[in-house]
């Protein structure tokens, strides 16, 4: 689990969301206007802090990508935001309510200040550009200011920190393993320094070993450079190892919100307890399968 010292004011005994939030979702409700509107989320109120990693959880369908996509103002219809604001919170001291951007200000916010790793992002690179024009591309669009030569050495600087070497640039997705293109994506989310990346399902499809570097890679840099997170995921063992708070979903609304080690320990709601239930145990105690939890179970 993380332990959430850089995000908590301790001089003033309250937790960053509180007193330095860079995120505020209020009352939103999202809308898919069909032959019968289908209310995919409804009425989700959530904070995120600065430098805070916020695990979202919950089961398939439950709203968790609907809500990332609000956020990023993402949706096409028949969704729809049918109440609520979402507003982001500059480290400059300003705040933006996100309905209002539009056209060339919606383009200049997405990926400057909040970016997105989606959901089968490895499969998002485009399979017949190299690996350096696709990230090149990010800073031909929101830096033109950047000479070829800068924009060259920016994306291997990328690579480097999230551990692929910068001779990788010249490769096509095709010859990077499922790995090495996770983390590329996730390099391209980080390259304009946004203040907020949402994960959505970002470790999904990957085996368990290179899953658990992808979350230190996340981990390291968040501590580096100091972004917030959202992660996305159902896999909530996944979360407590990550994340400092999390809020668990559940057709749509969210049914509890806390530290991610009281949400494993002292759980609240009964979703909450059947979802901790659900997963296999690692030491032979029914639901006890986080690593290096109260001394139990040994650290990959």
């Amino acid at each position: 689990m993380s332990t959430p010292t850089t995000v908590g004011d301790r001089s003033a005994g309250k937790p960053i969301h509180e007193t330095n939030p860079v995120l505020t979702i209020d009352h939103v409700s999202i809308d898919y206007l069909a032959q019968r509107t289908v209310h995919a989320v409804k009425d989700v109120s959530l904070t995120l802090g600065r430098g805070e990693i916020l695990g979202l959880a919950g089961e398939s369908g439950c709203g968790k990508s609907t809500l990332a996509y609000a956020i990023n103002r993402l949706l096409k219809p028949p969704a729809v935001v049918s109440s609520g604001t979402i507003s982001f919170h500059s480290r400059e001291g300003y705040s933006i309510d996100l309905g209002a951007l539009q056209g060339e200000e919606l383009r200049q916010f997405r990926w400057d200040r909040i970016s997105m790793v989606f959901q089968g992002a490895m499969n998002s690179l485009n399979p017949v550009i190299s690996i350096q024009a696709q990230l090149e591309d990010v800073f031909s669009t929101h830096r033109p200011e950047l000479s070829k030569k800068e924009r060259r050495e920016k994306c291997g600087e990328l690579l480097e920190r999230v551990g692929v070497d910068r001779s990788r640039l010249k490769s096509f997705p095709h010859e990077l393993s499922g790995g090495m293109r996770q983390r590329v994506m996730i390099a391209m989310a980080m390259a304009l320094d946004p203040q907020v990346m949402i994960m959505d399902e970002p470790t999904t499809a990957l085996d368990v070993v290179v899953q658990r570097e992808i979350l230190r890679e996340i981990t390291r840099l968040r501590a580096e450079l100091g972004f917030a997170v959202i992660f996305i995921t159902h896999d909530l063992p996944l979360l407590l190892e990550i994340s400092d708070r999390i809020a668990v979903m559940k057709e749509g609304e969210i049914v509890e919100l806390g530290q991610a080690l009281d949400v494993y320990t002292k759980p609240q709601h009964e979703y909450t307890k059947r979802l901790l239930a659900s997963f296999p145990s690692l030491t032979g105690d029914r639901g006890d399968f986080a690593r290096g939890t109260h001394g139990k179970g040994t650290d990959a």
